[in-house]
């Protein structure tokens, strides 16, 4: 007697079934692990690291001549033949360079990696992280205007135990004095009770604060827009980043931005001259 012939028919589907799911899950697998094994030896090459390269080989379970050559063939490297920049997070450097060749280095700033979490109408979370990977010069500014984001306002009321508002077009915020704040045309406006306005300077240090209240004023107005605080040239990066000068230059060197790479005027002032747009940005 066939041992089989008594075996129902969904056995047989259903082991099927486990063995093409397992398949998958390997093929899954072993796709992650190349994924992640690219994604360090890129960061070993940028980083000039041969200690790294052996470890996450190693550490991989990669031996075979073959796979190794399929993942120096696959992994993206600084294009060939054209300048790039690379960041390193850790060193808190810039190198400027086309194969060994360094044009230019210099100290920046990087994120600070806090996180600023404030209740203002919803609960939000900030991180200031300067971002990983592969970037690229998307465009070039002389003498940026910095529009700063909402946490700029947020962090501020909450170093000076501040209330926020985020006032709206055609919305008025009562002052302490009797007058009220309003956006009249591109500016943030006092209107005093005898009926004459009066625009809020911008800029960093002269944000708009009645009593205990801070008031963010809306996107388009004069008063959302900063000059001076990037300092007088910008790389963008796309996504808010950057790399771009600083009001602060003692800042250079430590963690302490939002996540921008931050130079020295006179470094950005010189690479904004000699870096296109489309140069590739390794930071890590």
């Amino acid at each position: 007697m066939n041992p089989f012939r008594s075996t129902p028919r969904s056995v047989y589907v259903l082991g099927g079934v486990a063995i093409v799911a397992a398949a998958a899950t390997g093929a899954f697998g072993y796709s992650t692990l190349q994924v992640r094994y690219a994604r360090d030896i890129t960061r070993g090459v940028l980083d000039h690291s041969r200690d790294l390269l052996n470890r996450v080989r190693y550490g991989a379970g990669v031996t075979a001549d073959s796979l190794r050559k399929a993942m120096a063939e696959a992994t993206p490297g600084p294009d060939a033949g054209k300048p790039y920049i690379v960041v390193s997070i850790a060193d808190r450097r810039m190198w400027y360079k086309l194969g060994d060749t360094v044009f230019y280095t210099t100290r920046v700033a990087v994120g600070s990696g806090k996180t600023l979490v404030k209740q203002v109408g919803k609960t939000d979370e900030y991180k200031f992280d300067t971002p990983r990977g592969r970037l690229t010069v998307l465009n070039k500014d002389a003498g940026p205007v910095w529009v700063p984001p909402d946490w700029h306002f947020v962090e501020i009321a909450d170093k000076k135990k501040l209330t926020v508002v985020m006032l709206k077009r055609g919305q008025t915020v009562k002052t302490a004095d009797g007058g009220e704040i309003l956006v009249d045309g591109a500016d943030v406006v006092k209107k005093f009770a005898d009926g004459h306005e009066v625009p809020y300077e911008s800029g960093e240090g002269r944000e708009i604060i009645d009593g205990t209240t801070l008031i963010v004023p809306p996107y388009g107005t004069n008063q959302r827009k900063y000059r001076g605080t990037l300092g007088g040239h910008r790389l963008n990066l796309g996504d808010g980043y950057a790399l771009h000068g600083t009001d602060e230059p003692r800042s250079v060197g430590a963690a302490t931005s939002h996540g921008c790479v931050r130079l020295r005027n006179e470094d950005i002032d010189y690479l904004y001259g000699i870096v296109p747009v489309g140069t590739p940005v390794y930071i890590y």
